[in-house]
């Protein structure tokens, strides 16, 4: 339904990216579109979210924007169709604005793309979503962080392998996650060291244990309580505190979902998914599938950020309340 003051076949001959917007409320179907072509768009195509799951949907074209802020099964089933459709080697981008409420099962959905994920976005959130499609170009590749946070988490994650390449020389084999109720499997233990002086048989060493949970939630209430006294914003470090929130959830055998993990992150839903995605990629952190509901999901440690984490804990000892 393009509007009379947008030549959408000029945009498309003029080479502009074109972008698919599906929306079920038509205010903000129109507040979405103006919002694209101000920012440079052309408009491929547009509709209702059931629109996705016609027999024939319409084609894509670069991105696919959906404001999905129920959690009903047609919203789900469409941002399935949709995360299938830009999974498929197309060059649609995946862009989906969603609610707090319904942030858990949005996840879930999103199996297969790596969507860019808002949460009760404003305008300004939406602009920078679509300005990281424009800034990726055809391949998909975004930056998802500034490049001080960039440079920030790849400093915490080359700490965290360093302490963990001192005390073991010889690396850890990473494990597969698994069991139910966020157990774990533990990781295959590598050979260092030698056994009696002179032998050169080789003797097994274990990882330490994880910290105690009470001392992780402990340190992260500390860190929490700056926030009363001090602008929290100054402080704001949320790969850090999603990693102590995660070694505490995994040392109780707790599983973690998105929205909690977001909420410990301390820093707006948003900007906590940009995160999330980063510290993936990074091979920090990794999405465990609720098996008994499909659409559920789960963010937990992987192997290697696991055994970091309890390195790192064993190296500073008593001094971890010092930690805040």
């Amino acid at each position: 339904m393009p509007q009379a003051d947008f030549d959408y076949g000029a945009a498309a001959a003029a080479g502009a990216p074109m972008l698919s917007i599906f929306a079920d409320r038509r205010h903000r179907l129109d507040a979405l579109r103006e919002e694209a072509v101000q920012a440079g768009f052309g408009i491929a195509t547009e509709g209702p979210l059931a629109a996705l799951t016609a027999e024939r949907p319409p084609p894509p074209g670069e991105a696919i924007l959906i404001d999905c802020p129920l959690a009903d099964e047609p919203s789900l089933a469409a941002l399935a169709r949709a995360d299938a459709v830009a999974a498929s080697g197309s060059a649609a981008q995946l862009i989906v604005a969603t609610g707090t409420a319904a942030l858990d099962a949005v996840f879930a959905c999103c199996q297969r793309s790596a969507p860019q994920i808002l949460v009760d976005p404003g305008p300004a959130d939406r602009a920078i979503a679509l300005g990281r499609v424009l800034a990726a170009g055809r391949d998909g590749q975004v930056r998802e962080i500034s490049e001080a946070d960039r440079l920030t988490l790849l400093r915490l994650t080359e700490q965290v392998s360093q302490i963990a390449s001192r005390l073991d020389p010889f690396g850890s084999s990473a494990g597969e996650a698994g069991g139910a109720g966020g157990r774990v499997a533990s990781p295959a233990l590598p050979f260092a060291g030698t056994g009696d002086p002179g032998s050169e048989r080789p003797t097994r060493t274990t990882r330490p244990p994880l910290p105690d949970p009470r001392l992780v939630r402990r340190i992260i209430r500390q860190r929490q309580l700056r926030a009363q006294f001090i602008e929290g914003n100054l402080f704001a470090d949320p790969a850090w505190d999603m990693l102590l929130d995660l070694t505490a959830a995994r040392a109780e055998h707790v599983r973690v979902s998105v929205s909690s993990l977001c909420i410990a992150s301390g820093v707006p839903p948003t900007t906590a998914l940009r995160w999330i995605a980063q510290m993936t990629d990074a091979g920090l952190l990794e999405r465990v599938e609720d098996e008994a509901d499909r659409r559920r999901a789960f963010i937990g440690l992987t192997e290697r950020a696991a055994d970091a984490m309890a390195r790192y804990f064993a190296e500073i000892g008593r001094d971890s309340m010092q930690l805040v």
